[in-house]
């Protein structure tokens, strides 16, 4: 099952990589605007229709984050990867990705928000936003560090 969310996982964001490859800046640039100047620039460079590619692209976004976070769940929790891991390790493994998608699903509450009406000049959400998305990014690639440890003991 783990194998199967996985893979759904990867294909939605090759998908979302491909529809939103596009954009220039990029998407990262947005994720990473902690101030309603540089968001504001961002979108103001998207222009309106890249602007609608990118909201368009919510609701697969919602459903990869689903993906993403079940997976790391199921991952670490019916496999074997992590068992030679202390139980405690384990169950931080098991909520890592559950985490992030919860920190990402966040931030795309906030985009959806601020670019429906951008410009507002209120500079705590687009902090938030940015912050979220430092954090899911932060315990994706730990995750990731995670799994190469996990791999690599187990050659051991």
């Amino acid at each position: 099952m783990s194998a199967l969310v996985g893979i759904a996982a990867l294909v939605l964001f090759a998908g979302l990589a491909w529809y939103l490859a596009p954009l220039e800046p990029g998407v990262l640039a947005l994720q990473f605007a902690f101030t309603p100047r540089s968001f504001a620039a961002i979108v103001q460079a998207w222009g309106p229709e890249q602007l609608l590619r990118y909201r368009a692209h919510f609701p697969v976004d919602f459903l990869l984050l689903g993906c993403y976070g079940t997976f790391g769940w199921l991952l670490a929790t019916r496999t074997a990867l992590f068992d030679r891991y202390p139980p405690p390790r384990r169950r931080a493994a098991a909520w890592v990705l559950p985490l992030a998608a919860l920190f990402d699903a966040a931030e795309n509450g906030l985009h959806l928000w601020l670019t429906e009406a951008p410009g507002q000049g209120i500079a705590l959400p687009y902090a938030i936003s940015a912050t979220c998305s430092a954090l899911k990014w932060a315990l994706l690639l730990g995750f990731a560090v995670a799994v190469l440890h996990a791999l690599a003991r187990d050659r051991v």
